[in-house]
């Protein structure tokens, strides 16, 4: 078999191995097909997703579905101002051996699970928060002198009330960055509202049953690292993201007049990660500026600062991402 046929072997085994977890959710999770492709293509990336919308859209059943599809530990950490950083990544209890004695013995926290749910984060401290960076970048926990490394696939499912913001802490510009994509969930339609409903409310009893696992999950996240990238979509990627720093050359006047801080270099690496993902559910084995251009909005929304003044005039970080794209061409091959 030459290179080409292992390309398309792969791309349609991600394909079908994509669709089988989508179709299976979908029996759980009603209407939300943007964000349930948005949080798949983040694990299928190998990244952290952020999920933000008012209570009771479905964020933690969308969640633990995916657990469950995946056949995957599920930990749920809710998050409170209270919350000390060792109620998440453990710490050393005094416990009774069988000789009568004391030792001390090290009890893993919650994070120690394949598919984290971070509900609320933005009701902890900041103290508490960072106790999440290093294990959302490193993929590892140090406490003392011990350091855990996550089991395989680890992802970390945040969600955060944008309306309530009474005490709340708002999430620092260094922990929002290793999140690979931020998504907005919405309201449902008035039909999706029809069929919550008759699932919900009705005699039927809806159950998740596994499709796939942890080890197909971490060979979909290498065959996603295999998918090339033409110089110029790498080229097209680098622009839009300087595109978001002020004093950029490639900077429109609006990232100038309301942007203090743009994406990071781990911004284009999120972009270029989620757009092979995009790349191989459309059947192709290499990314094109399209599949950039798609998935911008959730990757670099997140990474954006803006100042007083876009607050004044209600510009968002969506608002400056899609006058980036307007502003940034998309070369050809």
């Amino acid at each position: 078999m030459d290179t080409i046929d292992q390309a398309r072997e792969a791309a349609a085994e991600f394909r079908s191995v994509h669709a089988a977890i989508r179709a299976e959710i979908g029996r759980m999770m009603v209407g939300q097909g943007e964000v349930i492709d948005g949080v798949l293509t983040a694990i299928l990336a190998g990244g952290h997703v952020l999920l933000e919308g008012v209570p009771g859209l479905g964020k933690t059943m969308l969640v633990s579905s995916i657990s469950r599809a995946l056949d995957l530990p599920f930990s749920r950490i809710q998050f409170t101002p209270d919350m000390m950083p060792a109620d998440i990544v453990g710490t050393s209890i005094l416990a009774e051996t069988a000789g009568g004695g004391h030792e001390l013995v090290f009890q893993e926290g919650p994070i120690v699970a394949n598919l984290v749910l971070a509900d609320e984060i933005n009701r902890a401290t900041p103290k508490t928060q960072s106790a999440l960076l290093e294990v959302m970048q490193e993929q590892q926990v140090t406490v003392g002198r011990r350091t855990i490394r996550m089991p395989q696939p680890f992802c970390v499912m945040a969600t955060q009330n944008p309306v309530d913001q009474e005490g709340t802490y708002p999430l620092p510009e260094a922990q929002l960055d290793r999140f690979l994509m931020k998504l907005v969930v919405g309201y449902p339609t008035e039909e999706d509202y029809h069929t919550i409903i008759a699932r919900t409310t009705g005699e039927e009893v809806v159950t998740i049953e596994p499709v796939s696992d942890g080890e197909t999950l971490n060979r979909m996240r290498a065959i996603v690292r295999q998918v090339p990238v033409p110089e110029f979509a790498r080229s097209y990627a680098i622009r839009l993201v300087m595109a978001t720093q002020p004093g950029s050359d490639y900077a429109p006047r609006e990232t100038g007049e309301y942007v203090d801080l743009g994406a990071s270099p781990r911004g284009i690496q999120s972009l270029m990660l989620a757009a092979k993902v995009v790349a191989l559910l459309d059947g192709r084995f290499s990314v094109a500026c399209e599949d950039i251009a798609q998935i911008a909005r959730p990757v670099l929304r997140h990474r954006i600062v803006t100042n007083f003044h876009a607050q004044a005039d209600r510009v968002d970080g969506d608002a400056i991402v899609d006058r980036v794209l307007e502003a940034v061409a998309q070369p050809t091959a």
